[in-house]
């Protein structure tokens, strides 16, 4: 997810309480889980923010293990939530539900440009989106958000365990998805478990840094805002 974060006064202390009530029931209702099936279809989503003001949110479905592309579709709008650190999913739910109720194909799992667990709360965008929904989500992240990790080897494929610091929960992974690129940083949302997250996110690596269903996600986004402006 490529967030906007504009300058500004703190957020209002009403909101972040509230937005904090929200997260604990969300999370009193996330499950850890390996997927009852292998997946036939699987979902990529991403947003980002054309304005400070607006937001596009993107979908597209492809099918497993081919990664044929098979649907892509968008939702544009206003944000209705101001910027509040740590509580950005709130930003981007809305608008992402939109889109995915646009699907004329059903995914089995949806790969999210975000984190799952692997949040100071645990309830990254993947794991408030898989709630909401209530799908299998995980997340594949560009950079970290919270967590303790040794570097994973320079090669493709190589695994690192991402920890919380404090009590040495396993949070996530950090995954080297090419040679020599920056690591991604893997983790189960909803109704996910760790090995299966890491496992379809290796098996959509096609050659690029970023797996096949987030990739195309931020790909068709930048087509999609084209679309908007």
């Amino acid at each position: 997810m490529a967030y906007f974060r504009p300058p500004g006064p703190a957020p209002d202390p009403a909101l972040v309480r509230s937005l904090s009530q929200q997260q604990l029931a969300l999370l009193q209702n996330r499950r850890t889980e390996p997927l009852a099936a292998e997946p036939r279809l699987i979902a990529g989503c991403d947003s980002s923010f054309p304005t400070p003001e607006t937001i596009i949110s993107v979908f597209v479905v492809l099918k497993f293990p081919s990664l044929e592309l098979v649907e892509k579709v968008y939702s544009y709008g206003l944000v209705t939530m101001p910027y509040v650190p740590g509580y950005l999913s709130f930003r981007e739910a809305p608008n992402v539900i939109q889109a995915f109720a646009k699907l004329t194909h059903r995914p089995d799992v949806i790969m999210v440009d975000g984190h799952g667990i692997a949040h100071p709360r645990r309830m990254g965008i993947a794991a408030h989106l898989g709630v909401m929904l209530d799908m299998p989500t995980f997340g594949v992240a560009k950079n970290k958000l919270t967590g303790t990790f040794a570097e994973p080897g320079l090669t493709k494929g190589a695994l690192a365990p991402l920890t919380d610091p404090k009590t040495g929960e396993l949070i996530g992974e950090v995954l080297r998805s090419k040679d020599k690129v920056l690591p991604l940083f893997v983790s189960p949302g909803h109704r996910c478990d760790q090995a299966t997250a890491t496992r379809l996110t290796l098996a959509c690596l096609r050659g690029y840094k970023l797996p096949e269903p987030t990739r195309l996600a931020d790909h068709w986004a930048e087509e999609f805002k084209k679309e908007v402006r």
